[in-house]
């Protein structure tokens, strides 16, 4: 291998320096990169982030090689596109799959390292353990010190690090208040209650030596806590010093031979356990074969309606003599250019069914309330009716494209030999603009497949089935199912459970494109007959 500015033609003193001056600055912003990619990677397996320090690494080893070889040149122009290319859309896939396969999520976000430290700072107060009101004062430098008086009237001066000192001995003592408190010690200054109930680093200060050392409990009161658990290294268990309990790791929990678990788990690999948890759960699979069927329906009801009214309207603005032919396209692309947020929203006012606008309508020239978000085929109908006006100016721009590109020849011919209208669009117009839309059709339909938006903006998968074990609704897509089930259950967030169903989902999808590109390839063959 070798550097391509020191392959370079010499083109004289001017030249030679330009290009010095290139390589020095490429190899002083190489050498910047890789500094910066080896401090992150260090970092990134310190805090327990190995995937991301490999995937830093294998970024960084590309750059170096795409920069440093003289042959990989041409891709140097696009090495910002390929670098954001797999931060944001490779790194991404590969972090989903590698979850899938642990128990990430609430309870379980730490390392086993952080975990056991976080679990470790837990103190308690033992039987015999001496408890004290305080006093805090504070210098001029952030340090703190503590007034203690204990039940016996005896008062001591805390300094972190350093063994209690008795009153009588402290030194740079001011004058006492009538509760026997100083108002003052030497460099350091009294709190008052609002600086104690705001302050919240001096409750994580042990004051004190460490075999006697105190810390504050509560805003009247500190006592001589001692670490309520161990770990225990080489039997790999944490013992709990107040009950002797050792809790031992399992599949990311602390648990005790008793079946106790403690609080805060750690992320752990747990195999497949997150894929059989969902396809063997008969909570989870309840309601899930009537979700898939109109997940199926949506997505291709979704794609026929905004293709068919689309094409409608592309169809009949394609005659150019038709009177505000331009005028009128403007404005059937309205819906295009607004946000579709926004227009999740608006439309979701609309079919409110006490004071949206269409019921009220509705009310007035026919006396009929429709319950849009109560009864389960009108809240569907809604949502089609929703997306259809979503979807059209998409298919409507496209198929106009695609109409002007047919050549009128076809249909010259074509009436030449005796078909009306109705034959020359299906025997001609469909068949060459399905070849033309024929893969847009399906990435229509895999969007549709997994468009959580207009499900969770206008319903929220409502509305809900009724004796269903898990939380879904008759309005609910695979995608709103699994959102559902990892993160709004009440069972606290999942990413590892959600990550194994989204890859399950990717599989369906998958296996639908694969079949709807073989029946674009028969589109195809239709369309070189014609």
């Amino acid at each position: 291998m070798a550097v391509q500015a020191l392959n370079t033609p010499q083109k004289g003193k001017t030249g030679q320096s330009a290009t010095l001056f290139n390589v020095i600055l490429r190899l002083v912003l190489l050498l910047a990169i890789d500094g910066f990619a080896i401090w992150f990677t260090l970092r990134a397996f310190a805090e327990g982030f190995a995937p991301l320090g490999i995937v830093v690494i294998l970024i960084t080893a590309g750059i170096n090689y795409i920069i440093l070889v003289r042959d990989m040149y041409p891709l140097r122009w696009m090495l910002l596109g390929l670098v954001m290319m797999a931060m944001f859309a490779i790194w991404p896939i590969i972090l989903t799959v590698f979850v899938a396969f642990t128990n990430y999520g609430d309870g379980h976000l730490l390392t086993k390292p952080q975990s056991i430290e976080q679990i470790t700072k837990e103190r308690y107060l033992p039987e015999g353990g001496t408890t004290y009101s305080w006093t805090g004062y504070i210098n001029e430098a952030g340090e703190y010190a503590l007034w203690l008086q204990n039940s016996a009237g005896e008062s001591f001066l805390a300094f972190p690090g350093t063994p209690l000192i008795p009153a009588s001995e402290a030194e740079g003592i001011g004058e006492l208040d009538e509760n026997g408190i100083p108002t003052e010690i030497a460099g350091y200054e009294r709190l008052n209650a609002i600086q104690v109930a705001s302050d919240r680093t001096i409750s994580t200060i042990r004051f004190g030596s460490e075999e006697s050392g105190v810390q504050i409990r509560s805003a009247r009161e500190a006592a001589q806590l001692q670490p309520k658990y161990v770990y225990d290294e080489t039997e790999d268990v944490l013992i709990d010093q107040e009950t002797g309990l050792e809790y031992a790791p399992v599949e990311g929990r602390w648990t005790a031979r008793n079946g106790a678990e403690l609080t805060s788990g750690y992320r752990a690999n747990v195999g497949l356990a997150n894929f059989t948890r969902f396809l063997e759960s008969s909570a989870f699979r309840g309601p899930l074969t009537r979700i898939v069927i109109w997940n199926f329906a949506f997505a291709f009801l979704s794609v026929f309606s905004t293709f068919a009214l689309g094409l409608g309207i592309a169809y009949i603005f394609n005659d150019r003599t038709l009177p505000g032919r331009k005028i009128i396209q403007s404005f059937l692309l309205i819906p295009y250019t607004i946000p579709s947020l926004i227009t999740i929203l608006i439309w979701r006012g609309m079919f409110n069914n006490e004071v949206g606008v269409i019921n009220r309508t509705l009310s007035q020239l026919f006396n009929i309330a429709p319950e849009w978000t109560v009864d389960p085929t009108l809240a569907k109908l809604a949502i089609l009716l929703v997306n259809l006006w979503l979807g059209y100016p998409y298919f409507f721009l496209i198929c106009s494209g695609a109409l002007q590109a047919i050549p009128s020849d076809l249909y010259e011919a074509a009436k030449v030999d005796g078909a009306n209208a109705f034959q020359s669009f299906f025997k001609i117009t469909l068949p060459l603009l399905l070849v033309a839309v024929g893969p847009l059709l399906v990435a229509s339909f895999t969007f549709n497949f997994n468009n959580f938006n207009i499900i969770f903006l206008f319903i929220e998968g409502g509305p809900p089935i009724a004796g269903s074990p898990t939380r879904a609704g008759h309005t609910d897509i695979l995608i709103s199912y699994v959102y559902n089930l990892a993160f709004a259950a009440g069972r606290g967030k999942e990413y590892g459970l959600g990550a194994a169903i989204t890859i399950i989902i990717f599989v369906i999808v998958a296996i639908i494109t694969l079949f709807q590109f073989r029946y674009t390839k028969m589109w195809e063959e239709v369309g070189e007959g014609v």
